[in-house]
């Protein structure tokens, strides 16, 4: 018989988008705050396999360059929920992570990655290599879901919590003397160990 239980949905994969069009981004720079409402903050936690994001924040500046690319900088802030990995208690962590990013048209991306490239040969300090924009746009939120996801503590620990390994008590039967003990505290056999004396024998 074929189940009928409803599986829950997969979030999708860009929960949180906030998109703006690099065409309408003014000489002057763009700047945005934005924030994940809480539907997409229950995405964001499933997606990262957390217990919750309690919040979820950030402000942006984007500026043109020369050439049609982009300069982005910013910030995501957010509290989250997790567990501790010693304890098992929930806990809760912020997170405050600085963004810095060049965006550029696409055809542009493999130029720039072999300057990366000359430059890492040449010892030469190494720029970060540019996002694409895709499609006209540029999506402030799933920048700030990277950002957030790369902040977040794999192995989240309790502030006081230490880690103690279990420790067995040795067992005195595995002592190395413990078996000439037991030969030693053994009771004598009758017979086992006659004194020596004169033979009876004519």
């Amino acid at each position: 018989m074929k189940d009928t239980e409803t599986e829950r949905p997969h979030p999708p994969r860009d929960p949180w988008r906030v998109l703006v069009a690099v065409a309408q981004v003014p000489e002057t720079g763009l700047h945005r705050d934005i924030e994940a409402d809480p539907r997409q903050r229950q995405a964001l936690a499933d997606i990262a396999g957390l217990r919750e994001v309690l919040s979820a924040e950030a402000s942006f500046d984007v500026t043109p360059k020369s050439g049609g690319r982009f300069h982005v900088v910013g910030s995501v802030r957010g509290r989250v929920g997790q567990t501790c990995v010693v304890t098992l208690e929930e806990i809760e962590n912020e997170i405050d992570e600085e963004i810095d990013l060049i965006f550029a048209p696409p055809d542009q991306i493999p130029q720039m990655a072999a300057l990366a490239e000359e430059a890492e040969r040449s010892d030469a300090e190494i720029p970060d290599p540019p996002e694409p924009i895709e499609n006209g746009m540029i999506d402030l939120g799933r920048l700030a879901t990277d950002a957030l996801f790369l902040a977040i503590d794999p192995y989240p620990r309790k502030a006081d919590a230490v880690f103690e390994p279990v420790v067995e008590a040795a067992d005195p039967e595995d002592h190395p003397f413990a078996a000439l003990k037991a030969l030693q505290a053994a009771p004598k056999t009758p017979g086992g160990n006659k004194p020596k004396g004169k033979s009876n024998g004519k």
